[in-house]
């Protein structure tokens, strides 16, 4: 292990001791000159086949020893600690309206099973990544419905929305009443961030307030709107059953999406366009990381005292000077 990976001092200022190694260095080798005496010989003949000791290269390890010990005890007085990090997701408060077409072209088979199975599956995988934020339903077709109010129980969320069908609501595809439905849902919201989500595939071909005049209410009310045009380009295969079963026909893929666009743009949102389940899983996954630029993050940290190696290491080190000097090198100069 690392002893220095992550490490914090809690008391740098014990650092400075750090210092004093150099003079201790330098009054061991001044007290060594001091206390070393001198001999004159008229010749060294006589020495040199007198066999040195193996430990003579040792013979400064007393000091290293103590001046180890020296600095692990200054690291343990500075108390290193090892912070452990982690983000906290703290919402700014965001509130998101998802509005989705239930007209009888989102059974269209472009998207597998169909337009409106896919988004269904795709959002409540959307719904789950967000656990912290309220999030409500509305749904539209010839006229728009509110399924579920803003919500922070998701599990009752996922299964409203686990339960829409087409035929649920007058068929017609009313954009401007979903989205007006949607901002009024958020007409109460004191949320910093305020969303709805708009799922269709074709153009507006009933209600009594059009897609731009809902748009502008959003602009009003501050909330962004980000538009989704769902479907292929060109034909799309659309079940029809016959008394000989389901046959399935050819139908132009009707997306207005210079409405879609100026709604976003309108209101400062995005607009995208999912012609098969995976750019529609993608452009959720897109939503998500925008919306999550808007919160808030809080960085936590937890400290672990980590004084206790070096200390043991000082302890260690000292016990072994001890028994070098009282031993191997008892009577030598170090």
């Amino acid at each position: 292990m690392n002893l220095f990976s992550g490490i914090e001092f809690a008391n740098k200022g014990f650092l400075w001791l750090l210092i004093i190694i150099p003079l201790m260095i330098g009054w061991n080798i001044w007290r060594k000159n001091k206390l070393q005496g001198s001999l004159r010989m008229s010749a060294v003949k006589g020495f040199s086949s007198v066999k040195k000791s193996k430990y003579t290269s040792l013979r400064h390890s007393g000091i290293v020893l103590r001046i180890l010990a020296f600095i692990a005890l200054i690291l343990a007085l500075a108390r290193p600690q090892s912070a452990f990090s982690w983000q906290n997701s703290t919402t700014e408060g965001i509130d998101i309206i998802i509005a989705t077409d239930i007209s009888g072209s989102m059974l269209a088979e472009d998207l597998k099973p169909n337009r409106l199975e896919a988004g269904k599956q795709i959002v409540i995988d959307f719904i789950k990544d967000r656990p912290e934020d309220r999030i409500g339903l509305v749904i539209f077709s010839g006229e728009s419905f509110t399924q579920c109010p803003l919500t922070i129980d998701h599990d009752v969320l996922i299964n409203l929305f686990a339960e829409i069908n087409n035929g649920m609501i007058e068929d017609g595809t009313a954009i401007g009443m979903g989205l007006a439905t949607a901002v009024n849902r958020l007409k109460e919201s004191d949320a910093k961030s305020k969303v709805v989500i708009l799922l269709t595939d074709g153009s507006n071909t009933t209600g009594s307030i059009p897609p731009l005049t809902a748009a502008e209410i959003a602009k009003q009310m501050n909330v962004r709107v980000y538009t989704v045009g769902v479907g292929t380009k060109g034909y799309a295969p659309y079940p029809v059953k016959t008394p000989f079963g389901t046959e399935y026909q050819q139908v132009p893929v009707t997306i207005d999406e210079g409405v879609l666009k100026n709604i976003a743009k309108l209101t400062g949102g995005q607009y995208f366009r999912a012609t098969n389940n995976a750019t529609l899983k993608k452009i959720y996954q897109q939503i998500d990381q925008l919306e999550k630029a808007k919160i808030a993050v809080t960085q936590y940290h937890k400290k672990t005292e980590r004084f206790v190696p070096f200390l043991l290491i000082a302890l260690g080190l000292l016990m072994l000077e001890f028994l070098l000097r009282n031993t191997i090198f008892k009577g030598a100069l170090t």
